[in-house]
């Protein structure tokens, strides 16, 4: 017995599988959010102090630091108060430059005596990563805020902020600029992540555990219950179909299937119940059925050597039904001695009605052979007849052929049906294509055309129904009469039987797995 899975932990993995995806969403997404706050946060820090800073500053003073290169005692006070600014606020760099094209001018460096990396006045350094463009907006007078976050080996993770120093005459003198490191960010942010972590973690675990009760209770349970109920049933072999009945009551799907098992054991108990007279039903319908295949069977010319008596000409034929009986027919008769009928025909639809039609057809094509008269003339009369009570308004294709056996002569007329295949002097078969009647039973007072041509001695005459040509593979492709044509040819010399056989072998081949939808019905005869 197969061995299935809990939907139980199915589910239990399920939600750990949600659960640990939801952990890697949330977690970046709330980490990037946090550091793009922190980052906010210390750079308007930084650009607070930088704005502080050079509201204080005389800026018509930074004029003549920058052309006599000579401090004085106002140029200490500055310095000195930006050294406090920097070590109160924990400000990394705090400076004021004068930012030219290439370079930016350093006025005054916030740091003590001998300090590494301390600018001093009048000295120069290149601008960084994209400092230049950010320093140069800020360096006007209407310029907001400009603040640049950098994060490079050199200076470490920096939030940079400019602010412009102005003249009395409101013209930008210089830049008041703050460096403010934001490495701690990267530790408050694994803090952070831990914390979210952990809170995540807390509301999943309880999440699934009410998840968990609750599929517990409305689904597992339900389902086991309905599960062990249908197993009691077919291990008692379902001798208890009126009795069963599962007690679940949710009020959901899983009730309305419950109900629903419950509905359908009364119908199986019905169906059951009845089986025995529908078996038997089917069974006598199986019966007549085959019975019927084997009347249609015996109706057509089965015997073969046909005639034993003529050693002129050979001849055979085959009808297989795509159902249980078929809409085509075959026949073959003897006018006299030195005239052969060759009947094939092709009735409309399939089943028992088309077989019907089928037996009435040939009867009537039989009949009025053997009274005389030509084909066309028979095609007539038979048609003539059939639209009298066709009510049902099917009709039939037929070739009918007259042989003159002793001179190869064959009188032919054509109502509907398909080409007849034609083998030559060269010994190739070909399409004959002669003209067509409109089919019998569709329309009264029909007039059919007889034409001629000669069997020469040693050539087969071929007539098919439109099952053959029509046979259909897997990809939907057609037998089609050039695949006829190319199996006729690779045996020129056989005998009817044989080239039937081939045709029969070539169709199959060609059809493989596909269902036959259509009879297939061949005659040949061949002149010795």
């Amino acid at each position: 017995m197969k061995k299935y899975k809990s939907i139980r932990n199915k589910h239990i993995w399920a939600m750990c599988a949600v659960s640990l995806i939801t952990a890697l969403v949330l977690i970046p997404a709330i980490s990037r959010i946090y550091r793009k706050q922190m980052e906010e946060d210390f750079a308007q820090k930084a650009f607070n102090q930088a704005t502080i800073a050079a509201s204080l500053i005389d800026g018509d003073s930074i004029a003549r630091y920058r052309e006599t290169g000579e401090k004085d005692a106002y140029y200490e006070e500055v310095r000195q108060m930006l050294l406090n600014m920097k070590k109160v606020q924990g400000f990394d760099y705090f400076y004021v430059v004068i930012p030219y094209d290439e370079e930016q001018y350093y006025i005054w460096d916030a740091g003590e005596e001998g300090e590494e990396g301390v600018c001093d006045l009048g000295d120069t350094d290149v601008y960084y990563d994209n400092g230049r463009q950010v320093m140069q907006d800020a360096f006007r007078a209407d310029a907001e805020n400009n603040i640049l976050i950098t994060n490079s080996k050199e200076y470490g993770y920096l939030a940079s902020a400019y602010v412009a120093i102005l003249d009395s005459k409101g013209q930008p003198a210089a830049l008041s600029s703050v460096d403010i490191s934001m490495d701690k960010i990267n530790a408050r942010i694994r803090n952070f992540i831990l914390i979210i972590l952990a809170i995540i973690v807390g509301v999943l675990i309880i999440c699934q555990y009410i998840y968990y009760v609750f599929m517990r209770e409305s689904l597992v349970k339900p389902l086991r219950k309905l599960h062990e109920a249908v197993s009691d049933l077919v291990s008692e072999n379902m001798t208890n179909l009126k009795d069963f009945k599962v007690d679940v009551h949710t009020g959901d799907e899983i009730e309305s299937i419950a109900d629903a098992f419950g509905v359908m054991t009364k119908e199986l108990d019905n169906y059951i119940n009845n089986l025995a007279a529908v078996t038997a039903e089917k069974e006598r319908i199986g019966t007549e059925l085959e019975l019927a295949t084997k009347i249609q069977a015996n109706m057509l010319p089965n015997i073969f050597p046909a005639f034993p008596e003529h050693d002129e000409f050979d001849i055979y034929a085959s009808m297989t039904p795509a159902k249980e009986v078929g809409g085509d027919f075959y026949d073959f008769f003897m006018l006299d001695d030195d005239h052969l009928g060759l009947v094939i025909a092709d009735v409309s639809g399939k089943g028992v009605p088309a077989a019907l039609f089928m037996m009435m057809s040939k009867i009537l094509v039989g009949n009025y052979a053997t009274m005389g008269g030509s084909p066309a003339e028979v095609l007539e009369a038979v048609n003539a007849q059939i639209c009298k009570n066709n009510e049902e308004d099917m009709f039939v294709t037929v070739w009918f052929g007259i042989l003159t056996i002793s001179t190869g002569k064959v009188i032919a007329a054509n109502a509907g049906h398909e080409y007849p295949i034609l083998q030559g002097s060269d010994g190739r078969f070909e399409l004959f294509k002669d003209k067509h009647g409109f089919v019998v039973g569709g329309m009264e007072g029909l007039k059919y055309k007889n034409y001629e041509f000669t069997l020469e001695k040693g050539s087969t005459l071929f007539v098919y129904t439109d099952g053959v040509a029509e046979a259909t593979n897997a990809q939907d492709e057609l037998f089609g009469t050039d695949r006829m044509l190319e199996v006729l040819n690779r045996s020129q010399k056989a005998s009817p039987e044989e080239l039937l056989r081939n045709m029969k072998k070539g169709v199959d081949e060609f059809v493989g797995d596909a269902p036959q939808f259509d009879d297939l019905t061949m005659l040949a005869v061949k002149l010795l």
